[in-house]
């Protein structure tokens, strides 16, 4: 306490230079939005198609940073943590630099076991199902869609996979507006990679990357202390525990609550998409997608 009470002191000490005032006010205001943003919320904005149809790429979502440091993650939070394959440091200063500053991206998924459960992934009658602690696992959240190759053109990611409705054509998609000429081009690309080009729901995962390799519909794990079992809702398109193994607690960081509005578009800055697109912007909001609560 005495060491705060210093620092007021010296923070409102008297005759400072505007150049003082400005820069230390400029500091505090970094620091407080700092401990804010790391311990209070976050605003995260989804960029795959691990969570579809959940969460779908181009939505922003609130996420209570607060509370999950006095309460577990309950079974089916939807929660927000650190990238788990990363390279993490040994070196305590540097780990707290990755964890709090700059380093691992923020993942997403959903809870499906909590510490101390044994969780089962089997193939009965052809199809993925999840066992909890001895009981199938009944998943209405589950994305009930196929999914399919497209093109976009992007040179980072040309090629996505991306949810669709068969029953309605590409320009009255529920959830992403598609063109015939790239998903054409999407299923060229399949093709050529040995892939198949749509995906329907209930079909066995083999790896999320290439859909090769062995079954990642299949394991069977007992949950230590502090380890969590976490899954994409889109099973056939999310890197999950499926592939990397049980959650450490240490790297859950918060739980989404809210959708803040959703927006068909794969820019990380959306005023940028909306200076290079400011009439077809708006055409590609999804008005009743915003402003909902998460569940």
């Amino acid at each position: 306490m005495e060491f705060i009470k210093r620092a007021i002191a010296w923070y409102k000490r008297p005759n400072k230079s505007w150049f003082e005032e400005y820069s230390e006010s400029l500091i505090v205001i970094v620091f407080v939005a700092f401990i804010i943003r790391t311990f209070g919320f976050g605003l995260y904005q989804v960029p795959t198609c691990s969570m579809e149809t959940t969460m779908l790429v181009g939505e922003r979502f609130f996420a209570d940073k607060f509370t999950v440091l006095f309460k577990k993650p309950q079974r089916g939070d939807i929660i927000s943590f650190n990238d788990p394959i990363y390279p993490y440091s040994k070196n305590l200063v540097k780990r707290v630099w990755q964890n709090y500053v700059w380093g691992p991206s923020n993942w997403t998924k959903r809870v499906v076991g909590m510490p101390g459960d044994h969780i089962q992934g089997k193939i009965e009658e052809g199809k993925p199902v999840v066992y909890l602690n001895g009981e199938r696992l009944d998943e209405p959240y589950l994305n009930k869609y196929p999914i399919i190759y497209l093109y976009t053109g992007n040179s980072s990611d040309p090629f996505v996979r991306r949810s669709y409705d068969p029953g309605k054509p590409y320009g009255k998609q529920p959830f992403y507006r598609l063109f015939s000429d790239k998903v054409r081009i999407g299923s060229f690309y399949a093709d050529r990679v040995g892939q198949p080009d749509i995906l329907y729901p209930g079909s066995v995962a083999r790896d999320v990357r290439g859909f090769q390799g062995e079954l990642l519909d299949v394991f069977d794990v007992k949950l230590k202390k502090n380890q969590y079992w976490a899954m994409g809702d889109n099973r056939l398109g999310s890197l999950d525990s499926r592939a990397w193994g049980p959650l450490d607690a240490s790297l859950i960081h918060g739980k989404i609550v809210l959708r803040l509005w959703s927006h068909d578009s794969d820019y990380s800055w959306w005023i940028m998409d909306l200076l290079k697109h400011p009439i077809d912007f708006w055409t590609r909001m999804r008005w009743r997608r915003c402003l909902n609560i998460m569940h």
